[in-house]
């Protein structure tokens, strides 16, 4: 049995498989995920769990250079933009912040290898995360 990071299998295995420039889409529960995109669902009830815990556990066990916004949420959801950007530059101090549209994120996840499904209820709470390339990342 498996002692540290992240315990549910999907999750453990999308991650192990995922190379530099793949993408991981971690949205509310709301999100269309299309049928051709692996789906990891998560949600329980309404906000179990949240976005960010998900966002936070995810990050603690991927490399990311990028990560992708839909550009509602500085208008409809900008406590979670911040949010969203205080846990990244933490974690990721050079990861680079993008914005599209919702239409256009929804259209991405159907390149992402898979899409986790959290209990959010917030509106835009979906992020989509550029893989990084671990061993450049290694000092």
């Amino acid at each position: 049995m498996k002692r540290n990071g992240i315990l549910n299998s999907s999750i453990s295995s999308v991650l192990s498989s995922m190379g530099h420039t793949d993408l991981l889409c971690i949205g509310d529960c709301g999100l269309p995920i299309p049928d051709e995109t692996k789906r990891i669902d998560l949600a329980l009830r309404f906000n179990i769990p949240s976005f960010l815990e998900t966002l936070d556990v995810v990050t603690d066990d991927m490399a990311v250079e990028a990560y992708i916004l839909a550009e509602e949420i500085k208008d409809q959801n900008p406590e979670m933009m911040e949010n969203i950007r205080t846990m990244m530059n933490k974690k990721f101090p050079n990861a680079v912040e993008c914005f599209t549209s919702h239409e256009n994120l929804k259209e991405q996840t159907k390149t992402c290898k898979a899409v986790i499904r959290t209990g959010e209820i917030t509106a835009f709470s979906n992020i989509i995360l550029v893989s990084a390339c671990i061993f450049a990342t290694q000092g």
